[in-house]
């Protein structure tokens, strides 16, 4: 029997799974409406804007299967009970990213319909960001270090302004009170 968590869980699945679909196809019509209307030549298997609008296709509809598949809930046939609510879709991290590179992918390919083809240079913006993460949480630390930064975090509390609480905590360690106790910090 599912709790009401996992019912609440199903539900947003099955929204956000449906809004997947209606985007894929919104983006698709609208793209191709585009391409015949503004710039018939783009439909043409002949030009790089139609190899790059196949191409951008792949990530697209590779990406929105897979949350479909992970995202829908099942149900038994014979009683229509909820045995599976699917994982959350609105979790951060990886999930987060795939939504991204999907809006990403749909937003470019409406815009180059539209706009032209220069309006793939925002693609550029999955690898940038991807990029960016890679190096903040692994390459850096490499590097750098993780030990070796300014040297401010090893002169302790007073290397920098502390936030009121803070300050209040201290004032009353230096007073004695009882409700305060000191730890050693270790590093």
């Amino acid at each position: 029997m599912a709790n009401a968590s996992a019912k609440r869980v199903a539900s947003q699945n099955a929204s956000t799974v449906n809004n997947l679909r209606l985007g894929t196809l919104v983006s698709g019509v609208l793209s191709l409406l585009f391409r015949l209307v503004l710039r018939r030549g783009a439909l043409s298997p002949k030009t790089f804007a139609f190899w790059i609008y196949i191409v951008s296709l792949v990530p697209s509809i590779f990406l929105t299967r897979y949350l479909e598949r992970i995202g829908s809930p099942r149900y038994d046939d014979a009683t229509g009970t909820l045995i599976s609510s699917g994982e959350d879709l609105s979790r951060p991290g990886v999930l987060e990213w795939c939504f991204d590179v999907v809006y990403i992918t749909w937003a470019c390919q409406v815009g180059s319909g539209a706009f032209g083809q220069w309006f793939w240079w925002f693609y550029v913006v999955i690898p940038a960001y991807a990029m960016w993460k890679l190096w903040g949480s692994v390459i850096s630390p490499l590097v750098l270090g993780r030990g070796s930064g300014s040297g401010a975090e090893e002169e302790g509390p007073a290397a920098g302004p502390a936030s009121k609480r803070q300050e209040k905590l201290r004032k009353r360690s230096e007073k004695g009170d009882p409700r305060v106790q000191s730890r050693a910090v270790k590093r």
